[in-house]
Parts: C-alpha cells; structure tokens; sequence
C-alpha cells in the first residue's frame, strides 16, 4: 500500500495557545516559540536567550508557578510577564489511589474535556502513563479507551502539563530547604500508553517530550520516554529523528484477519507493512529493543499457535514482548486468558531468544489498568452486545 501524501496528523481542533486576545501560556512553548512570544511582549532581543533560560529553569526545573517567586528576574519585568502570559496546567479534577498505591487522576483541559492519567510506583522507579488526545479515533475492540469518540488533540502544553502536575502531587519538585539531586525518582519514567494515538498527534507529543527530556529542565532522558503507537506507519521513523524516544507496538494478533478486528488500523497499514517500518526504526537495537504489547484475550489470540506466528513474525528486530493478561471493563466482549495459556505462550516466545514478560495488571481496582482509560464526562454507554457488533463478534 502507497502511503498517503496528505498529513498523518487527524484533522481535528487543537486549541490554540492563546485564546482570543487572552494571555499566551507560556507552558508548552518550545524554546523558540518562547523566545518569539519574549520578542512580541516587548524583550530585547539581546536579552532574549537570557530570558529564556531564565524562565525555562524556573518553569520546568523548579516547578515555579507565580511570576513573582521569580526573583532573578527584575520587578518590571515580573511585572511584564504577568500583564501579557500565564502559567497554566490542566485541571485536576479527582484522584484516585489504588490498593495497589498507583494513582489515577482524572484531569480536564481547556473546554471542559477531560482525560485520565495513570502513575504506577515500582521498586526504584514510578512511570507516569499520559494521555495525548481526548478519546480515541482507533476503536480498538478490547480498549475501553477506544468507545469513546475522539474530541480533539490535546496541546503540547496539556501533554507536558500532565508531567507536571503529577510532580506536583508527588511533591516532586526541589525546594529551598531541599535538593532532588541524587535522590531516586518518584516519577522517572514517562510512557505514552494513555487516551488517544501519540502519532495522531505528533507535532504536539514531540513538542512536549522534548520538553520534558530538556537537561535545564524535567530533564528525563530519551531512554525513559516510551512512545506506544497502533501502528500509523509513515510517522515511525519521524519518531525516531525528532524525538528519539523508545518505541512499543500494540500488536495483539498474529494474523491480518484477527488483528483487523482488534486494532482496526491494520485495515489501513497491515502487519507486512507495520513489521517493515519496524525493521527499518533507526533507534533499533539490543540496547534500544522495540516492545511488542500483546493483550492476552481467551480463544482469540493465545493459542500455542500464535506463539509460534508472532516469534516468526518479529525475527530480525531487536524485540520484547509485554504479555498482557487482558484487563476487563464493564461490557468488554472479551475475556482474559486462563494464566496457565498465558505462560504457555510466554514460555514458546521465551525459547525463542525473547524476553516475555507477563505485565502485572496495576490499578484495576479504580479502573487504571491498561485499555480501561476512559474519562467520565465523556463515557459512552454503549451495551456489550452493541460493543460486539462494532467489534466483529458473531452474534448469538
């Protein structure tokens, strides 16, 4: 198949930073967007590199949110900023704690929508699971995530802004008293696994990850950044050069015909198509592996069979395989895999040369496990039996 010259980007509203003739929130804009807006609002141009540097510690390294705790920045100047900018991030709305101690915000943005945001603290690390766009286009069958109707993308300053109030919440940023500096991360791994497809949104994700990988700011290396993709070909290798991330596919079939059903982008970039891209990722390699995600699902696509499919399949790519045992919602036309199928599939993959983790489902308590996001104001209510048609499921 011919990729499409037209943009990969959906053609759908992002907000724009400035709304109206508001103040331009300055969270978000990458440095040269920064510099420009300086430039407007009246800086020297010799000044402005300074300037920059300036707010880009204070913004992003310190966690400052009021122009006046600025106090390298003179008080016109302070005062300057607070006539024309603000400091804005989204809305948490509520929070959730597991048994488990993951965490679950539920956060809204400009225009009333809201997302979901996931932190899950490990032993020696906590990754942050963000959102990239309001709802989903992809109506995966399996995610619940994927019945709810795609609203828009979200800006770079509503993706990094997710960072950073879970910083907030966290008590993460350094303080006069204290230094982060040589302490173990609380959040120290960001992956982009939440509502909506990163490469659907690209632009706005790339601008945001670069933000939070600046080394004067959140400072988080590439290497702790996973972008999930379902597969939207042609912006693969774009990932790779602008922002050099780590990759993970959700893959979950072994066949054109299984995987149309469960990721229906396959319809569009089949798994030949997907598997080249992959082969030709220019992060790829034993160090930099690419992560197949695989939801485990009962009768569908755990069989000894597909094992052996998959193993084939990915030969020739630096991999490993997160084995997802499936995480039920309410209405899920799917059930999850018995435990003893589950490692019997991870024990062919393993034989093979790869590592099979079997991921240890986080949060289902408060509905924050893998495929259920989905925000409340936004919730469909959708039967199962609808949720089965729209699925492909042969109907009793």
């Amino acid at each position: 198949m011919t990729a499409p010259t037209a943009p990969i980007t959906q053609d759908v509203m992002t907000l724009p930073r400035k709304v109206a003739d508001g103040p331009v929130n300055l969270i978000g804009l990458t440095r040269d967007q920064l510099a420009e807006a300086l430039l407007e609002a009246g800086t020297a141009p010799k000044q402005v590199k300074m300037r920059v540097g300036q707010l880009w510690q204070w913004l992003y390294q310190k966690g400052v949110r009021e122009f006046d705790l600025m106090t390298n920045l003179s008080k016109d100047y302070r005062q300057m900023l607070a006539d024309k900018f603000v400091i804005a991030l989204p809305e948490v709305v509520s929070r959730h704690l597991s048994e488990d101690g993951t965490r679950k915000y539920l956060v809204r943005i400009a225009g009333g929508h809201e997302v979901e945001v996931v932190y899950i603290p490990e032993e020696g690390r906590g990754t942050l699971c963000i959102s990239s766009q309001v709802g989903c286009t992809l109506t995966c069958s399996f995610c619940h995530t994927g019945t709810q109707k795609l609203v828009r993308n979200l800006t770079a300053g509503e993706i990094v802004g997710q960072v950073m109030l879970a910083r907030d919440d966290l008590d993460e940023w350094p303080k006069a008293d204290r230094s982060t500096q040589g302490d173990a991360r609380l959040l120290s791994n960001i992956v982009l696994m939440g509502m909506g497809e990163p490469l659907y949104n690209f632009e706005n994700v790339r601008d945001a990850m670069n933000i939070a990988m600046d080394p004067e700011g959140i400072c988080l290396s590439r290497r702790r950044i996973t972008l999930s993709t379902s597969g939207v070909v042609p912006e693969i290798a774009r990932t790779a050069q602008e922002i050099g991330c780590l990759l993970a596919v959700s893959f979950h079939a072994t066949t054109d015909d299984v995987r149309d059903k469960l990721v229906p982008i396959n319809k569009r970039w089949n798994i030949e198509e997907l598997l080249a891209a992959l082969k030709a990722y220019p992060k790829a390699s034993n160090s930099e592996r690419i992560t197949f995600e695989y939801v485990m699902l009962k009768g569908v696509n755990d069989s000894d069979e597909d094992a052996r499919r998959l193993v084939k399949l990915i030969k020739g790519i630096p991999a490993k395989i997160n084995l997802i045992p499936f995480n039920e919602w309410p209405g899920a036309p799917y059930q999850r895999s018995d435990w003893k199928r589950i490692k019997a599939f991870s024990e062919i993959v393993y034989k093979a040369g790869y590592a099979s983790p079997i991921r240890t489902p986080r949060g289902e308590d408060i509905m924050a496990a893998c495929g259920q996001l989905k925000s409340a104001t936004e919730r469909a209510r959708k039967s199962r039996k609808q949720i089965e048609a729209e699925a492909g499921l042969p109907q009793n």
